[in-house]
Protein backbone atom coordinates (compact mmCIF):
# COMPACT_ATOMS: atom_id res chain seq x y z
CA UNK A 1 0.00 0.00 0.00
CA UNK A 2 1.11 3.52 -0.77
CA UNK A 3 1.91 5.59 1.80
CA UNK A 4 -1.06 8.20 0.41
CA UNK A 5 -3.61 5.46 0.38
CA UNK A 6 -2.30 4.49 3.90
CA UNK A 7 -2.94 8.04 4.84
CA UNK A 8 -5.93 7.88 3.16
CA UNK A 9 -7.39 4.71 5.38
CA UNK A 10 -6.20 6.17 8.22
CA UNK A 11 -8.20 9.61 8.15
CA UNK A 12 -11.00 7.50 6.88
CA UNK A 13 -11.00 5.52 10.21
CA UNK A 14 -10.38 8.82 12.08
CA UNK A 15 -13.49 10.24 10.50
CA UNK A 16 -15.72 7.08 11.83
CA UNK A 17 -14.41 7.21 15.26
CA UNK A 18 -15.19 10.88 14.88
CA UNK A 19 -18.74 10.13 15.15
CA UNK A 20 -19.12 8.77 18.37
CA UNK A 21 -17.65 11.62 20.45
CA UNK A 22 -19.42 14.67 21.72
CA UNK A 23 -18.47 16.44 18.31
CA UNK A 24 -20.80 14.51 15.91
CA UNK A 25 -23.97 16.16 17.06
CA UNK A 26 -22.67 19.98 16.05
CA UNK A 27 -21.08 18.63 12.79
CA UNK A 28 -24.37 17.65 11.60
CA UNK A 29 -25.48 21.06 11.47
CA UNK A 30 -25.82 22.26 7.83
CA UNK A 31 -26.28 25.53 5.36
CA UNK A 32 -28.61 24.44 2.79
CA UNK A 33 -28.51 25.78 -0.62
CA UNK A 34 -32.26 26.07 -1.20
CA UNK A 35 -32.31 23.60 -4.23
CA UNK A 36 -34.22 20.66 -3.38
CA UNK A 37 -31.82 19.12 -6.34
CA UNK A 38 -28.54 19.83 -4.88
CA UNK A 39 -29.48 19.92 -0.98
CA UNK A 40 -31.21 16.11 -1.75
CA UNK A 41 -27.69 15.11 -2.87
CA UNK A 42 -25.86 16.11 0.35
CA UNK A 43 -26.09 14.45 3.49
CA UNK A 44 -28.30 16.07 6.08
CA UNK A 45 -29.57 18.41 3.53
CA UNK A 46 -27.25 20.77 2.91
CA UNK A 47 -23.28 22.16 3.23
CA UNK A 48 -21.84 20.77 6.51
CA UNK A 49 -20.85 24.05 8.82
CA UNK A 50 -18.03 22.61 10.70
CA UNK A 51 -16.09 21.26 7.57
CA UNK A 52 -13.96 21.71 5.19
CA UNK A 53 -14.91 22.36 1.49
CA UNK A 54 -12.84 22.96 -1.71
CA UNK A 55 -14.24 24.61 -4.89
CA UNK A 56 -12.08 25.05 -8.38
CA UNK A 57 -12.87 26.02 -11.25
CA UNK A 58 -13.79 24.19 -14.56
CA UNK A 59 -10.25 25.33 -16.15
CA UNK A 60 -7.32 27.33 -15.39
CA UNK A 61 -8.75 30.39 -17.17
CA UNK A 62 -10.01 33.90 -15.38
CA UNK A 63 -13.64 33.39 -16.54
CA UNK A 64 -13.77 29.98 -14.43
CA UNK A 65 -11.73 31.12 -11.78
CA UNK A 66 -13.99 34.07 -11.11
CA UNK A 67 -16.68 31.80 -11.26
CA UNK A 68 -15.53 29.49 -8.26
CA UNK A 69 -14.75 32.58 -6.88
CA UNK A 70 -18.17 33.85 -6.48
CA UNK A 71 -19.69 30.64 -5.77
CA UNK A 72 -17.40 30.59 -2.94
CA UNK A 73 -18.48 34.13 -2.17
CA UNK A 74 -22.59 33.40 -2.24
CA UNK A 75 -21.67 30.27 0.24
CA UNK A 76 -19.79 32.40 2.84
CA UNK A 77 -22.51 35.45 2.41
CA UNK A 78 -25.11 32.80 3.91
CA UNK A 79 -22.78 32.21 7.12
CA UNK A 80 -23.28 34.50 9.84
CA UNK A 81 -20.32 36.63 11.18
CA UNK A 82 -17.60 38.04 9.26
CA UNK A 83 -15.30 36.50 6.78
CA UNK A 84 -12.12 35.65 6.97
CA UNK A 85 -10.40 36.08 3.26
CA UNK A 86 -6.99 34.81 2.48
CA UNK A 87 -4.85 34.82 -0.55
CA UNK A 88 -1.80 35.00 -1.85
CA UNK A 89 -2.32 37.62 -5.05
CA UNK A 90 -3.99 40.53 -4.76
CA UNK A 91 -6.20 40.39 -7.74
CA UNK A 92 -9.81 39.88 -5.78
CA UNK A 93 -12.29 41.76 -6.86
CA UNK A 94 -14.67 43.32 -4.22
CA UNK A 95 -17.46 44.32 -6.06
CA UNK A 96 -18.05 40.97 -7.52
CA UNK A 97 -18.02 39.12 -4.08
CA UNK A 98 -20.77 41.87 -3.05
CA UNK A 99 -22.64 40.54 -5.77
CA UNK A 100 -22.79 37.77 -4.83
CA UNK A 101 -23.92 38.85 -1.68
CA UNK A 102 -20.80 39.41 0.28
CA UNK A 103 -21.18 42.60 1.82
CA UNK A 104 -17.35 44.73 1.95
CA UNK A 105 -18.27 45.26 5.59
CA UNK A 106 -18.05 41.47 6.54
CA UNK A 107 -15.04 40.35 4.59
CA UNK A 108 -11.70 40.69 6.93
CA UNK A 109 -8.84 40.49 3.90
CA UNK A 110 -5.62 38.92 4.67
CA UNK A 111 -2.61 38.66 1.84
CA UNK A 112 -0.13 36.19 3.14
CA UNK A 113 3.23 36.06 1.46
CA UNK A 114 3.10 32.46 0.26
CA UNK A 115 0.76 29.36 0.33
CA UNK A 116 2.73 28.03 3.78
CA UNK A 117 1.71 31.07 5.23
CA UNK A 118 -1.79 31.22 3.63
CA UNK A 119 -2.30 27.28 5.66
CA UNK A 120 -1.42 28.51 8.46
CA UNK A 121 -3.70 31.63 8.49
CA UNK A 122 -6.00 29.13 7.38
CA UNK A 123 -6.06 26.82 9.73
CA UNK A 124 -5.75 29.97 12.67
CA UNK A 125 -8.79 31.18 11.16
CA UNK A 126 -10.84 28.03 11.44
CA UNK A 127 -9.79 27.32 15.06
CA UNK A 128 -11.15 30.64 16.22
CA UNK A 129 -14.27 30.02 16.46
CA UNK A 130 -15.79 33.64 15.65
CA UNK A 131 -16.19 33.71 12.39
CA UNK A 132 -18.95 32.41 9.44
CA UNK A 133 -16.71 31.39 7.26
CA UNK A 134 -12.81 31.11 6.01
CA UNK A 135 -11.65 31.09 2.47
CA UNK A 136 -8.34 30.97 1.42
CA UNK A 137 -7.34 30.41 -2.66
CA UNK A 138 -4.92 28.25 -2.18
CA UNK A 139 -3.05 25.99 -5.42
CA UNK A 140 -1.60 23.18 -3.39
CA UNK A 141 -3.20 21.23 -0.59
CA UNK A 142 -1.93 18.06 0.90
CA UNK A 143 -3.85 15.07 2.44
CA UNK A 144 -2.12 16.35 5.61
CA UNK A 145 -2.92 19.65 5.13
CA UNK A 146 -6.32 19.41 4.40
CA UNK A 147 -6.66 16.77 7.56
CA UNK A 148 -5.32 19.45 9.86
CA UNK A 149 -7.99 22.00 8.22
CA UNK A 150 -10.88 19.61 8.87
CA UNK A 151 -9.91 18.75 12.12
CA UNK A 152 -9.62 23.13 12.86
CA UNK A 153 -13.15 23.19 11.15
CA UNK A 154 -14.50 20.67 13.43
CA UNK A 155 -12.77 22.30 16.16
CA UNK A 156 -13.76 25.73 15.53
CA UNK A 157 -17.23 25.16 14.48
CA UNK A 158 -16.28 27.10 11.62
CA UNK A 159 -17.01 26.94 7.26
CA UNK A 160 -13.92 26.69 5.81
CA UNK A 161 -13.72 26.88 1.69
CA UNK A 162 -10.29 26.17 -0.17
CA UNK A 163 -10.62 27.68 -3.32
CA UNK A 164 -8.34 26.31 -5.29
CA UNK A 165 -6.69 28.37 -7.91
CA UNK A 166 -3.86 27.08 -10.05
CA UNK A 167 -0.89 28.84 -11.43
CA UNK A 168 -0.20 26.42 -14.56
CA UNK A 169 -2.25 24.07 -16.22
CA UNK A 170 0.31 21.00 -15.00
CA UNK A 171 -1.38 22.04 -11.22
CA UNK A 172 -4.83 20.92 -12.30
CA UNK A 173 -4.14 17.48 -10.96
CA UNK A 174 -3.60 18.02 -7.99
CA UNK A 175 -7.38 18.86 -7.30
CA UNK A 176 -8.22 14.52 -7.36
CA UNK A 177 -5.62 13.84 -5.21
CA UNK A 178 -7.14 12.52 -1.82
CA UNK A 179 -8.54 14.99 0.55
CA UNK A 180 -10.09 15.16 3.71
CA UNK A 181 -12.32 17.79 2.67
CA UNK A 182 -16.16 16.68 3.13
CA UNK A 183 -16.95 17.83 -0.23
CA UNK A 184 -15.17 18.91 -3.69
CA UNK A 185 -17.07 21.14 -6.37
CA UNK A 186 -16.08 22.46 -9.64
CA UNK A 187 -18.07 25.41 -11.55
CA UNK A 188 -17.86 25.52 -15.57
CA UNK A 189 -19.50 28.65 -17.26
CA UNK A 190 -22.36 27.84 -19.91
CA UNK A 191 -23.71 30.60 -22.20
CA UNK A 192 -25.91 32.89 -20.36
CA UNK A 193 -29.40 32.87 -20.85
CA UNK A 194 -30.53 35.21 -23.88
CA UNK A 195 -32.96 38.55 -22.70
CA UNK A 196 -36.02 39.84 -24.88
CA UNK A 197 -33.40 43.17 -24.98
CA UNK A 198 -30.43 43.75 -25.82
CA UNK A 199 -27.52 42.92 -22.82
CA UNK A 200 -26.37 39.91 -20.92
CA UNK A 201 -28.16 37.27 -18.35
CA UNK A 202 -27.82 36.06 -15.67
CA UNK A 203 -24.77 34.01 -15.57
CA UNK A 204 -25.28 30.12 -16.16
CA UNK A 205 -22.88 27.32 -14.86
CA UNK A 206 -22.28 23.76 -14.80
CA UNK A 207 -21.78 22.85 -11.09
CA UNK A 208 -20.36 18.99 -10.41
CA UNK A 209 -20.22 17.60 -6.88
CA UNK A 210 -17.06 15.87 -7.47
CA UNK A 211 -16.80 14.44 -3.97
CA UNK A 212 -18.98 14.33 -1.20
CA UNK A 213 -18.34 12.19 1.74
CA UNK A 214 -21.34 9.55 2.80
CA UNK A 215 -22.90 10.80 -0.78
CA UNK A 216 -22.64 10.34 -4.32
CA UNK A 217 -21.01 12.69 -7.18
CA UNK A 218 -23.38 14.61 -9.28
CA UNK A 219 -24.01 17.25 -11.99
CA UNK A 220 -26.30 20.48 -11.83
CA UNK A 221 -27.26 23.31 -14.02
CA UNK A 222 -27.82 26.29 -12.04
CA UNK A 223 -27.51 30.05 -12.33
CA UNK A 224 -24.37 32.02 -10.57
CA UNK A 225 -25.71 33.62 -6.86
CA UNK A 226 -28.16 36.88 -6.56
CA UNK A 227 -27.81 39.38 -4.28
CA UNK A 228 -28.38 37.66 -1.04
CA UNK A 229 -25.93 34.54 -2.00
CA UNK A 230 -28.71 32.02 -3.44
CA UNK A 231 -27.90 29.96 -6.54
CA UNK A 232 -30.67 28.66 -8.35
CA UNK A 233 -32.08 25.93 -10.59
CA UNK A 234 -31.18 27.13 -13.97
CA UNK A 235 -34.38 28.60 -15.55
CA UNK A 236 -32.58 27.50 -19.42
CA UNK A 237 -33.63 23.67 -17.77
CA UNK A 238 -36.92 24.34 -16.06
CA UNK A 239 -38.25 26.36 -19.70
CA UNK A 240 -36.96 22.86 -21.02
CA UNK A 241 -39.02 21.20 -19.05
CA UNK A 242 -41.67 23.12 -19.34
CA UNK A 243 -41.72 22.50 -23.08
CA UNK A 244 -41.28 19.17 -22.51
CA UNK A 245 -44.94 18.62 -20.50
CA UNK A 246 -46.65 20.83 -23.00
CA UNK A 247 -45.45 18.33 -25.96
CA UNK A 248 -46.73 15.55 -23.45
CA UNK A 249 -49.82 16.75 -23.13
CA UNK A 250 -50.70 17.42 -26.62
CA UNK A 251 -49.30 13.90 -27.77
CA UNK A 252 -51.70 12.63 -24.89
CA UNK A 253 -54.50 14.51 -26.76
Amino acid sequence: MSASAAHAVVADLRDRIRQFDGRAARDRAVLPFGVPDIDDRLPGGGLALASLHEVCGGGNDAVEGAAAMLFAAGIAARTKGQVLWILTRPDLFAPALAQAGLAPGRVIYVEAGDEKSLLLCFEEGLRHGGLGAVVAEVARLSLTASRRLQLAAEAGGTLGIALRRFKHRSEESAFGQPSSAVTRWRVAVRPSVALPVPGIGRAQWLLQLVRCRAGEAADFDVEAPDAEGRIAFSSRLADRSSEAGAWRLGASA
